[in-house]
Parts: structure tokens; C-alpha cells; sequence
């Protein structure tokens, strides 16, 4: 009688310490518009939040890219360089794995990029440090563009 007591009480102690069994139900039937699917989008098609929302370039201009360079080491370089992981990432290939809108906007809007561009959430995720706006103008953000052009995956700072 006593085994018989003592295995019963195993199996009631088994079923019950599963249970939640309805819940899991729940959660396989639950409607597809209330699961959320995070989708990723092509960084070459993302132009970010903000002012730029189309740019057309041509041949890289040499003149813009020293004016955006000396922009650039005045304003970015605390926490930026080229080649290595500072304060926020490597700039280098930047040109290669986003579009130039998100690029500028970035620049140009760092607040809201961080709060509204998955993106620019992964890049605050990965480094900690949101971008500082150094309220820069449109045309200063397109020299920093140009600068960024002439320097691909394996230039050097």
C-alpha cells in the first residue's frame, strides 16, 4: 500500500510540475498579427530619419574630400578614426555597407537615428555610446560623405 501511495504521489507530482500545458496551447494558436517578427533590412536600401532623403553622386571630388577631412578630424575624430574601433566604430568601407542618406542623416540626426533606425539601435546596442550631434550643417555632413568615399575597406587613417 505504502509503494502504491508513493507512486501515485510521483505521478501526480509529474503531471502537476508540467503543468501550464493550456498556456503553451495559447502561445502556438496565438493570432500571427501579435507575433512579432523582426525583419531586417537591406542596408543598402536604408536611407535612415531624417533631412537626406535622396542624394545623386558622381566622381569622387578631391576638393570636397580634403574640406570634408578637415571637418571631420575637427568634429569626429574624438571618437572616430578610420581603420580602428574607438569611442564608435571604424569608418573605413563605411561607403560600402550603407547608403549615403543614412550616412549624412546619421550625421546630421543621431538622436533620432538611434531612437528610430534599427540600424543605427544595433550600432548604440554594439558600442553603448550614443553618437554625439555635433550640429553640423547639411553641407559639412556632404563634405564628410566625400571624405568617407575615398576611404574604402583597406585605407589607412
Amino acid at each position: 500500500m505504502k509503494l502504491k501511495v508513493t507512486v501515485l504521489a510521483i505521478i501526480v507530482a509529474a503531471i502537476t510540475s508540467c503543468g501550464g500545458e493550456g498556456k503553451k496551447e495559447d502561445k502556438v494558436s496565438a493570432p500571427v498579427e501579435e507575433q512579432k517578427v523582426a525583419v531586417e533590412t537591406d542596408p543598402m536600401k536604408d536611407k535612415g530619419i531624417g533631412p537626406i532623403t535622396s542624394i545623386t553622386l558622381g566622381e569622387i571630388d578631391q576638393k570636397m574630400a580634403d574640406e570634408g577631412k578637415a571637418v571631420f578630424l575637427a568634429k569626429c575624430s574624438a571618437c572616430h578614426k578610420i581603420s580602428k574601433r574607438v569611442v564608435g566604430p571604424a569608418l573605413a568601407g563605411v561607403t560600402e555597407r550603407r547608403t549615403p542618406e543614412w550616412i549624412m542623416n546619421m550625421i546630421l540626426n543621431p538622436e533620432k537615428m538611434v531612437v528610430e533606425n534599427p540600424a543605427a539601435k544595433k550600432l548604440l546596442e554594439e558600442y553603448l555610446a550614443p553618437m554625439a550631434n555635433q550640429n553640423l550643417t547639411e553641407a559639412e555632413a556632404r563634405l564628410i560623405l566625400e571624405y568617407f568615399r575615398t576611404k574604402t575597406t583597406t585605407s589607412e587613417d
